[in-house]
């Protein structure tokens, strides 16, 4: 052998090696990256437990309040693992922006809402579900909190581990009824309250799919299908960001800064109309300006869309944090307030490190967690682009405004992905009655087989029947599993 060819084999056999090393570096990094958002998530979690114990070291009950701590920024944790891709979700589906710009804005919107225009006043028990004289004593009022804050957390990870979008705020209410249902009995419960809550897993989703699938239909007829797009969408695109401009305004106007100013309903929609006819008159050059040229067919219209999308979005987010946050976080306070008094009131302030936890908890949560359900919902349930998005952030915003005038406790989240079935549902009816010509001229066989049946759905079902099937059963499961936390804090505290 020549010392060429030694050389040779040498470099062949280093060459492997460095193979298995670049591999196994890999693998390591691939199998350590779950490890490293589960040790941020539990840094998050033991900065919590410092901050009580160093702000509440000469406390009454310490201890309660650290593990109400603790167990508030686990909840946090993950509303932000969970309830925030229905916001961003459908903006990445489109690819109107990436999936880390839509984790940024989301945060930045998120803590945002959260800390600017938070609900700084609650109902101790979770918008009336249960009457704290019920409970008895302040001790078993706060082992209700406990347990109604794990159980729900508990809840969400589950749903978020499944795959499922659920309602937090749903998660919360279940929870404060299980417990309280364990403490005081069936007869503690406002079962009108919960009438309601149960009727808008119905109406929300229903409600803000059909208001998607009308904007969809109105944006497919007056933009779509016309011979001059462009032209179309200079006229048509103004509007509807108009209309998507007064939607937000009032929706933020009464809801996401009703901690700051308390604005009725009709002034809402009377800030709404004029922010929006602004808005209108505003991109009328905007548009026209950017759709200059543009070819006329249906990826330009695309471009018209995105930043309206990805504005939409961040305002979601925006609302989101000033309202669910609360109710999140609102069982810490009450144990937090009631464990300093000695007594439970009906309406209190959230102290602002419990908003803080909050908000940065689901901006942790969202940021580690976060992305698998963002790509559900953009991604998996039904294709999106920038126009089926725009329909759904623009349903989600007016189906609240509506659900809030009849006084129906809807969910965000259940209007957010209902607004994508409806998306999806109504492209399929569309696609189905807009046969194109060269089919009318040769029919299709009377029998279609069952895989071209299914390669035709444009809504993945198995995703429906999950998702609907974790909304029904979010509040009983709840209760029952705070039901039993409660039964075991009563036990260990007796």
């Amino acid at each position: 052998m020549t010392d060429r060819d030694f050389e040779a084999r040498h470099l062949e056999t280093l060459d492997r090696d460095l193979g298995r090393m670049t591999t196994f570096e890999q693998a390591t990094a691939f199998v350590g990256r779950p490890l490293i958002g589960k040790g941020i998530a539990f840094l998050f979690l033991l900065a919590a437990a410092l901050f009580a114990t160093i702000a509440f070291s000469d406390a009454d009950n310490p201890v309660l309040i650290i593990l109400a701590a603790t167990f508030g920024a686990y909840m946090a944790l993950n509303i932000g693992a969970n309830d925030v891709a229905n916001n961003m979700g459908p903006a990445v589906g489109a690819n109107a922006v990436t999936l880390g710009g839509a984790i940024a804005i989301a945060a930045i919107c998120e803590t945002a809402g959260a800390l600017i225009a938070g609900g700084d006043v609650v109902s101790t028990i979770a918008k009336g579900i249960i009457a704290p004289e019920s409970l008895g004593s302040v001790d078993v009022f706060i082992w209700a909190m406990m347990a109604a804050l794990l159980s729900s957390a508990l809840w969400v990870n589950l749903a978020t581990w499944v795959g499922a979008p659920v309602s937090t705020t749903h998660s919360v209410v279940g929870g404060v009824m299980g417990a309280g249902i364990a403490a005081a009995g069936f007869a503690a419960v406002s079962w009108d309250q919960m009438g309601m809550i149960a009727a808008s897993w119905i109406i929300s989703p229903i409600m803000g799919g059909a208001i998607a699938a009308g904007f969809l239909w109105f944006i497919k007829e007056r933009i779509i299908y016309r011979d001059d797009k462009i032209a179309a969408a200079r006229t048509w695109v103004p509007v509807l960001v108009g209309v998507m401009a007064g939607v937000f305004a009032a929706y933020l106007s009464m809801k996401g800064l009703k901690n700051l100013i308390k604005i009725d309903l009709a002034t809402a929609l009377a800030i709404g109309g004029g922010i929006g006819v602004l808005i209108w008159g505003v991109m009328i050059p905007v548009i026209r300006r950017q759709s200059e040229g543009l070819e006329n067919r249906n990826k330009s219209l695309k471009v018209l869309f995105g930043i309206p999308l990805i504005v939409s979005a961040a305002l979601l987010s925006f609302a989101h944090g000033a309202n669910d946050v609360a109710n999140a976080v609102g069982p810490l306070a009450a144990i937090v307030q009631a464990s300093q008094s000695g007594q439970f009131v009906d309406t209190f302030a959230i102290p602002l490190w419990v908003m803080l936890i909050g908000a940065f908890g689901i901006s942790f949560g969202l940021f580690i967690f976060g992305p698998r359900l963002i790509r559900i919902v953009g991604n998996e349930i039904t294709k999106l682009n920038p126009m089926r998005a725009y329909c759904v952030a623009l349903s989600a915003a007016i189906t609240v405004i509506f659900a809030s005038w009849l006084g129906l406790p809807v969910s965000s989240t259940h209007i957010a992905v209902g607004g994508v079935f409806g998306v999806g549902f109504f492209r399929e009816w569309y696609a189905q009655r807009r046969v194109p010509m060269a089919r009318r001229i040769a029919p299709e066989p009377a029998v279609i087989a069952r895989e071209e049946r299914r390669r035709r759905k444009l809504v993945r079902r198995s995703h429906v029947m999950t998702i609907a099937a974790a909304w029904v059963i979010t509040v009983p499961a709840a209760a029952l599993l705070s039901a039993i936390i409660f039964k075991v804090i009563s036990v260990l505290a007796a």
